[in-house]
């Protein structure tokens, strides 16, 4: 794969600026409306799933995968967080980690559309990268908006710097295109389905997490997910689809 050089210093001081400048439209119009706004806040929402094998025996694994996801609401603004680790260890050697930070600011500037500015950094290990870190600003739509169906497209254009696992970089323009699919089942049953690709000149990036999640009594669920994703350029000997069953605990708040 080819590669090029790039200063990680200058990409890094990119990046962080401007997360800092969408977030800081948040916090402006917040403060310049707080008595008006403190009525308005919605509560804070989120989730922690955690999921955990462990196998004795003739075999010995263990598995840890974990996920956290905040979102809070402030007139227009929308912040989410999401954070998810993955660590799979046979006969006391890691034959898997993985771990994933998100960071999404939203404005919606009418009842369907927004525009949004998202960060996101990826480590795993055994891809044949380092990490990959990117930042995407773009406009979204809900085109479904109904109570138990909804969902959101969005795209947009953003830069992502990749650190091969051999040393070598490569930072390039990408374009981001996503969709997020909701369906209220039943009252206990709801499935979700996300896609995005992130199509850069020399690697392309694709992601699908498929989910259905089964309340069990009050704000703990079981969820059963599938994760694939597809990378178009990896390092020799290294594949490049991974895919992901899980079935872990969920408690929203």
């Amino acid at each position: 794969m080819q590669s090029k050089r790039s200063n990680c210093g200058v990409c890094h001081t990119l990046i962080l600026a401007l997360a800092g400048l969408i977030s800081s439209y948040g916090y402006a119009e917040e403060a310049a409306n707080k008595s008006e706004q403190t009525a308005e806040v919605d509560p804070y929402k989120g989730s922690v799933e955690l999921g955990y094998v462990d196998t004795s025996g003739n075999t010995e694994t263990k598995t840890l995968n974990a996920k956290a996801k905040v979102e809070a609401m402030y007139k227009k603004w929308r912040q989410m967080l999401q954070l998810e680790a993955l660590n799979t260890s046979t006969q006391d050697v890691t034959t898997a980690e993985r771990y994933l930070a998100q960071l999404k600011t939203d404005y919606q500037f009418s009842k369907r559309d927004y525009t949004f500015g998202l960060l996101n950094y990826e480590n795993d290990r055994f891809s044949g990268y380092d990490y990959w870190t990117s930042i995407t600003l773009g406009y979204g739509r809900r085109v479904i908006d109904e109570k138990s169906l909804w969902l959101e497209l969005e795209g947009g254009p953003g830069y992502r710097y990749s650190k091969l696992s051999d040393g070598d970089s490569l930072d390039e323009a990408i374009l981001r295109l996503a969709g997020g699919l909701g369906w209220q089942i039943s009252e206990s049953a709801l499935f979700e389905q996300d896609l995005s690709t992130e199509i850069g000149e020399d690697v392309t990036i694709n992601r699908s997490v498929s989910a259905l999640s089964m309340q069990i009594i009050g704000s703990l669920a079981m969820k059963l997910s599938y994760t694939y994703r597809h990378t178009s350029e990896v390092p020799e000997g290294v594949k490049k689809a991974d895919t992901k069953t899980s079935l872990t605990l969920v408690y929203q708040f």
